[in-house]
């Protein structure tokens, strides 16, 4: 393998990374945040909004429900409205993060349904705030639960940037495409391969690490 091609590798890995966690990261925080309002909201709880619960929960289900590709190309113009470009690493981020969202926040909401009842109740009657009741009592109790949905979506997000490299994105996608499948080199593809399931076993560990300290406390 000539040390063009290896140069090629290894700024794949960055760029893919780079997709990867600043997709995640706001997919995450955003995903977390829909999941506590899919959950307070809920017929019972202590937000009880059902007309607000059942749209949200339609647009939850729309998102989940739209193979990654067909949104990419979906909101091409979206995305050439927010970053400019409908091509390239950053532009990658936007459809990336649209599908992260979604997908954490019904794994979120089903955490949190794990959090037993009687610990709400028990805050409520020692008065505390909703803020509180989430912050305090929901988010810690069902952190295991919560790093487990995180660590799930970080390793589709890096299934879904191999997906955008073949739709004008960088990343090891776009070489595995472009200079293995494109130009029948076996090699190529096999070290994308390798490396991404490197990327996937490493988030697997460190989210594993995570879920156990959580579970610990």
């Amino acid at each position: 393998m000539s040390s063009a091609m290896i140069e090629r590798i290894v700024n794949a890995v960055f760029e893919t990374l780079y997709m990867v966690i600043l997709s995640g990261f706001i997919g995450t925080v955003l995903g977390v945040a829909m999941g506590v309002a899919l959950y307070i909201t809920r017929r019972g709880n202590f937000l009880e909004r059902p007309l607000f619960n059942r749209v949200l929960s339609i647009i939850v289900n729309i998102g989940r429900s739209v193979p990654f590709i067909i949104l990419a190309l979906a909101i091409v113009p979206f995305t050439q409205l927010l970053v400019g470009t409908f091509i390239g690493n950053t532009a990658a981020v936007v459809p990336l993060t649209l599908a992260a969202i979604p997908f954490v926040a019904r794994l979120v909401e089903g955490a949190l349904l794990e959090v037993p009842d009687g610990l709400i109740e028990a805050a409520q009657a020692m008065g505390a705030t909703p803020q509180q009741i989430i912050f305090r009592v929901l988010l810690p109790e069902a952190a295991a639960g919560i790093i487990t949905a995180i660590t799930v979506t970080f390793i589709s997000l890096i299934g879904y940037s191999a997906m955008a490299g073949g739709i004008g994105a960088g990343g090891l996608g776009a070489v595995a495409i472009n200079y293995g499948y494109n130009r029948y080199d076996t090699g190529v593809m096999l070290i994308t391969v390798i490396i991404m399931i490197v990327m996937v076993q490493g988030i697997q560990t460190l989210g594993d690490r995570l879920v156990r300290r959580a579970q610990h406390r």
